[in-house]
């Protein structure tokens, strides 16, 4: 591939920039450039990164009319989340108080979430579009399933230094 530095120093900006991205796939377009640069052929490019040769060439050739900034991707698409600003706070302040008595769950699920926000919020949200919003506040789906409070630790207890070792023989 015939790609020139396009400003003097490149070369060393792409190798510095490989080596502090976190971003696969922002990190391959660095690499598809730097070894533009170095003078690779696409089909070795491409069977270096594990990408397809037209891959190689639109990344190395958008460096070779834009350079360096030209390689970050663009934005893409897609509307803007129906739950943001102060709605998405004030959902994360109901969140955070956990379950109500009104909710007559001990653990809210996504479907609590979805019914929250509809009633309280006035934005009916797919069940996607909450688990999505609750991605984007820092939220996880996945927790431990809550305690009973009629649980005996102690009998728990009892039971694995007993019983366990007896289960667990061959």
């Amino acid at each position: 591939m015939r790609v020139h530095e396009r400003s003097p120093g490149d070369a060393a900006r792409l190798e510095e920039l490989i080596g502090c991205e976190t971003d696969a796939d922002q990190r391959d377009r660095y690499r598809i450039a730097l070894l533009a640069l170095r003078g690779r052929e696409k089909l070795e490019i491409a069977g270096l990164l594990g990408v397809c040769k037209r891959t190689v060439e639109d990344w190395a050739y958008r460096y070779r009319d834009g350079g360096i900034d030209a390689l970050k991707a663009r934005p893409r698409g897609g509307s803007a989340p129906r739950l943001r600003g102060e709605a998405a706070a004030r959902l994360a302040a109901r969140l955070d108080a956990g379950a109500t008595a009104a909710d007559k769950v001990c653990t809210l699920r996504g479907k609590d979430v979805q019914r929250i926000v509809r009633e309280e919020l006035d934005t009916p949200l797919a069940l996607a579009s909450v688990y999505r919003t609750l991605h984007r506040l820092g939220y996880s789906c996945l927790a431990p399933r809550p305690r009973h409070e009629k649980q005996d630790l102690e009998a728990q207890k009892k039971f694995k230094e007993v019983a366990a070792p007896l289960l667990s023989a061959p």
